[in-house]
């Protein structure tokens, strides 16, 4: 028995080389692999009948029954199993929480692994024991297929990293053609903690297609050509340094009466929102419901059924000008000084002390904000030692957040709220819902006032993730 590990599990996927893995892990004594024992289509193996005397049907009722007898039925040896991106989910998370279930990571090079899968499929030839049974196909490429097979287990393998990464665990990592190197699964056994040692490698499986691939695929020079435009190296990635967000419920703000949740995005156009929030119901603002927790926020949407949920976007240059004037700018209630003082020293920004705009001109408005701007750009980059607050965070890592608990049915861009927000309330009952009135400002100098294209580039190098994803034009 290891005295390192309880279990162990090898992720993999369709023709990666997992059953050669599998039949030299078997070859250890005490080492036993059982097969794909969460495949959602069979236990185990394609014919088996139960694993561990645990049936298919019993595996799904309670699937972390079958992992706990994984554990313990290897008296004097160690127990494992196969797992594909595309097994049970509900298991997962117990497998990678667990750091005394061994970690193996099998992987190849996906354009081999899916040409392998697509002869498998022609030829119904999953495994090759006797070559003289093997069965001949070419391969037909398909790009959107295998754009599509990329990225399933490109985001797999990111959400194994990223597990075994906050865990703090290490997992084995076998590449394709490490599986004929004795000395690698010797290597694998003294890691897993198994003292046996093999002579040589089990021979039973034969490599099924060991052409190169400009014979084993039929349309060749369309699949170099499909290649080719795909971004291997994410060249083209608009790169995002943000720490994640929460979904910051308590900001939530619902309907009085009317079943419409407010989600907000700050430094956007609240105020107007709320107003107009108030005035379908003839409230006051007080009486719209506030201080949601995840418990509340819940029982609010089943006892509203039907009900609905937005959020605001706003224009990343109007929106940083706002947070400028609103947290920045003054030294009023709500300002940030701390921030304040460290913009002033360290990244020039041209603003008095003690907060006084006595002679405080529209030029000097512009160059502040510039200034400002351009700490955007190295803050939500992560080169500043500043947080990075909400009310200037990325939009769309401020939803992203919000997705974690729940994603808002609409995404209303705050030019267009005057149409899409009284739409929005029909859906939930109003005939003639009034119209928004506009957003507020409280800055000594409008936008408009200081724009030109400079301020423009600085938002946009700023914003990349909002320009791209939103479709944000210029403000001008």
């Amino acid at each position: 028995m290891s005295d390192r590990f309880d279990c162990f599990v090898v992720f993999a996927e369709m023709r990666t080389g997992s059953n050669f893995l599998e039949a030299n892990l078997n070859a250890f004594d005490g080492i036993t692999c059982h097969g794909e024992v969460f495949n959602p289509h069979f236990i185990g193996y394609p014919n088996a009948d139960d694993v561990l005397g645990i049936s298919q049907a019993e595996r799904d009722r309670d699937p972390g029954r079958l992992l706990a007898e994984i554990r313990g039925a290897t008296l004097g040896g160690l127990g494992g199993f196969r797992f594909f991106h595309d097994h049970d989910p509900r298991i997962l998370p117990q497998i990678l929480q667990d750091p005394r279930c061994a970690k193996i990571v099998l992987t190849r090079n996906p354009v081999d692994s899916y040409v392998s899968w697509k002869i498998a499929q022609a030829t119904g030839q999953w495994k090759l024991t006797n070559v003289k049974r093997r069965k001949d196909a070419r391969a037909s490429f398909d790009a959107a297929e295998f754009e599509e097979h990329l990225g399933a287990l490109q985001a797999f393998q990111v959400q194994l990293m990223t597990a075994l990464q906050v865990t703090g665990q290490t997992a084995f990592y076998v590449a394709y053609e490490d599986l004929q190197d004795v000395a690698v699964m010797n290597g694998l056994a003294t890691w897993l903690g198994v003292p046996a040692r093999l002579e040589s490698l089990n021979t039973a499986l034969k490599r099924q297609n060991p052409e190169p691939l400009s014979e084993k695929v039929a349309n060749f020079d369309e699949m170099a050509q499909a290649l080719a435009r795909l971004d291997r190296f994410n060249l083209t990635r608009t790169p995002n340094f943000e720490p994640r967000r929460g979904p910051n419920v308590p900001s939530y703000v619902g309907g009085a009466r009317t079943p419409l949740l407010y989600m907000p995005i700050r430094s956007g156009p609240e105020d107007a929102v709320e107003r107009w929030l108030s005035a379908l119901d003839r409230v006051g603002r007080d009486a719209l419901t506030r201080g949601f927790s995840q418990k509340t926020l819940r029982q609010w949407k089943r006892e509203r059924p039907g009900h609905r949920s937005f959020t605001v976007i706003r224009h990343p240059l109007a929106r940083a000008h706002d947070a400028f004037c609103r947290k920045i700018l003054g030294t009023g209630p709500g300002s940030f000084l701390g921030i304040r003082k460290t913009l002033i020293r360290a990244h020039s920004l041209a603003l008095p002390e003690d907060g006084a705009l006595d002679g405080y001109t529209p030029e000097a408005h512009r160059e502040a904000f510039t200034a400002f701007l351009a700490f955007l750009k190295a803050n939500l980059a992560g080169q500043t030692a500043v947080r990075i607050d909400g009310h200037w965070a990325s939009q769309a890592q401020v939803i992203q957040g919000m997705s974690e608990l729940t994603l808002p049915d609409m995404i209303v861009r705050e030019d267009e709220m005057a149409s899409y927000l009284p739409a929005l309330a029909m859906q939930v009952g109003h005939a003639a819902p009034p119209e928004p009135l506009p957003q507020t400002t409280r800055a000594p100098y409008g936008l408009a006032q200081i724009y030109d294209d400079q301020l423009e580039s600085l938002a946009r190098d700023a914003y990349a993730r909002d320009y791209l994803m939103f479709g944000f034009g210029d403000w001008g």
